[in-house]
């Protein structure tokens, strides 16, 4: 069972690797949900991890319906990342109904030959999760994020295990929101084929002064703290999934 961890800096990729994870998915843009990392980040994980890392390509926040100069600044993303030394890419793109946009998923996908694309959780917004599965195997994409079109994994567990099902092999299924050391064993029981959690905690700025009257921040609830990954969340789910391959009564 692969474990992914979402990560925003050099430290957290790091970490992550440090407490085990099989892979990394590297993005920016926290407060967003996760936006195309910068050309130095994708660089500097290159050069530092021996773990396989896809890279994010998203060019905002909000929905997954893109005009013609997103699509553009995408596909110049796309080939950036391959330039730099990405081992994988990590999109997806819906029309106006809630359906998947296969066409130019596929374009997208084409492009990013030969590296293997992960569809993100753009899925969970989709208005059918059945639909939506045959739509991404059409595009060639090898693997769904997806936390079963809820808030969270453990909400989502019914339409996981459905999905995994369905999926019968001809695409990975990897269930992300909210993964933790307590519900890793349900998950891997309902069939997915890999975890994607961010194993983060809050850290507090090093910063001893602090402006009262002015903030940068417009949509963090506090400047003066960032996320970073912790390698004991990540250890602990590593954990549960190895004693679960195991038989493992843990």
């Amino acid at each position: 069972m692969l474990i992914e961890v979402c990560a925003f800096s050099l430290e957290s990729c790091l970490t992550a690797q440090q407490a085990g994870a099989g892979r990394i998915e590297l993005c920016g843009g926290l407060a967003d949900g996760g936006t195309t990392p910068s050309a130095g980040l994708i660089q500097q994980a290159r050069q530092h991890l021996t773990i396989p890392f896809y890279v994010m390509i998203r060019p905002r926040g909000g929905d997954f319906m893109y005009t013609a100069t997103e699509l553009d600044v995408m596909k110049a993303d796309i080939l950036m990342a391959k330039t730099l030394g990405a081992d994988g890419i990590v999109l997806g793109v819906l029309q106006a109904d809630g359906t998947v946009n296969e066409a130019q998923t596929r374009e997208l996908i084409e492009l990013a030959k030969p590296l293997p694309v992960t569809f993100h959780r753009a899925f969970d917004m989709t208005r059918d999760p059945l639909e939506a599965l045959e739509a991404v195997i059409r595009t060639g994409a090898v693997r769904i994020l997806t936390s079963g079109q809820h808030q969270n994994v453990e909400a989502g567990l019914s339409t996981l295990r459905q999905l995994a099902e369905l999926a019968a092999g001809r695409i990975e299924i990897m269930a992300g929101a909210g993964v933790n050391a307590q519900n890793a064993k349900p998950l891997i029981e309902a069939g997915v084929d890999a975890l994607h959690l961010s194993g983060s905690v809050k850290e507090d700025s090093k910063m001893t002064y602090r402006q009262p009257s002015v903030s940068m921040a417009s949509s963090l609830p506090d400047e003066y703290e960032y996320v970073e990954a912790n390698e004991e969340k990540i250890s602990k789910v590593v954990e549960q999934t190895t004693a679960q391959s195991l038989g493992s009564p843990k």
